[in-house]
């Protein structure tokens, strides 16, 4: 059974769609004010969020806003519902990264056919999201295979092991293949004319890097580095762009494949220009967590440099050594030479100065 958080002001609203939902077999959370909501979140992930935007102690935007910053609460459907029906209104809800509006009063299937598009499209987004494998690769190109005009295409799939700090391609270069990660971690990075890093993407096992270039016929734009050693396979630009340009089923797998999170780059690019330094580096070992750990069952210790680490946070070594440092008087994170361990998840989270 879907849990539906429901947040609104309204006594008679409130209770009225409640029972609605209900009815519709899904389980109901209820409360009267944004801040309220947030709390009941936090202890009960629901399954999709509906929530008024016009309410007392905290508004609907700043819920959404308070999700969207959260690890534990970013992607969850979000639906608004408000009795304003001025333009800005939606426009603002809508680049916040809602899902919906519903604009009150609505009709009771109105509102159940919003959540249930929900809640059908983050199903099929997790059944899409499956790690990728070489033999996931192997399937495509047989598959392409079977059409004519692509008889000819290329077979030639080999592994290659990248040491530590090697350079797999370069800021400027043209592109000439994209990239499957096989095993190991890969960042990439711009560099300014001091020559500072800036970390741009973190890629983990059964990842694709590299193809955006390719996809706009641009050089790269950033630079990619091995972080530990990995396995990567290389994917010729021509096999790439006779699949997507000449067979629809074909550019249907591989746009399943490649099709990233770009809501939650923007919000990582976001935190970075905007957040403290002590937000910035809390964020950047949530976000390492979040990419890198394996096990929900324990706690997620990370080996990278303090170099590697102060680029994804956008600061200097110095400033990144010194925060850590608070982090751990504050029990926050354990340091063990290289290694980091996270022991209070929640409090780095909602860690706000």
């Amino acid at each position: 059974m879907k849990t539906i958080l429901l947040i609104e002001d309204s006594d008679d609203i409130r209770e009225t769609t409640a029972e609605i939902l209900e009815l519709a077999n899904y389980e109901v959370v209820t409360a009267s004010n944004g801040k309220e909501g947030v709390e009941k979140a936090m202890t009960q992930r629901p399954d999709i969020v509906v929530c008024d935007i016009m309410m007392p102690i905290l508004d609907g935007y700043g819920v959404l806003h308070i999700f969207n910053q959260n690890p534990d609460l970013q992607g969850i459907p979000f639906i608004f519902l408000t009795a304003k029906t001025e333009r800005n209104d939606f426009r603002k809800g809508m680049e916040m990264g809602a899902d919906d509006y519903l604009t009150k009063p609505f009709h009771e299937i109105e509102l159940l056919n919003a959540i249930e598009s929900r809640l059908k499209k983050v199903e099929q987004l997790i059944q899409g999201s499956g790690k990728v494998t070489t033999e996931h690769i192997d399937e495509l190109y047989s598959e392409a295979s079977k059409y004519k005009d692509l008889s000819e295409l290329s077979t030639d799939r080999k592994v290659t092991t990248l040491k530590k700090k090697q350079i797999i391609y370069s800021e400027g270069d043209e592109p000439i293949k994209f990239y499957f990660l096989k095993a190991g971690k890969i960042k990439t990075y711009n560099t300014n004319r001091d020559g500072k890093e800036f970390v741009t993407g973190l890629y983990n096992e059964g990842d694709f890097f590299g193809h955006i270039a390719i996809i706009e016929n641009t050089d790269y734009q950033e630079t990619a580095e091995a972080l530990e050693e990995c396995q990567i396979v290389g994917i010729p630009k021509h096999d790439f762009m006779e699949l997507i340009s000449k067979n629809q089923q074909v550019a249907n797998k591989f746009i399943k494949m490649l099709a990233n999170s770009i809501a939650d780059k923007e919000r990582y690019l976001l935190g970075m220009a905007y957040n403290s330094l002590r937000k910035r580096v809390a964020d950047g070992l949530l976000l390492l967590q979040k990419k890198y750990k394996n096990s929900e069952n324990e706690r997620f210790t990370m080996k990278i440099s303090r170099d590697d680490l102060a680029s994804i946070v956008g600061t200097a070594t110095e400033s990144l050594i010194r925060t850590l440092s608070e982090f751990k008087s504050d029990k926050l994170i354990e340091i063990s030479g290289s290694e980091i361990t996270i022991i209070d998840e929640k409090k780095l989270a909602n860690l706000r100065n």
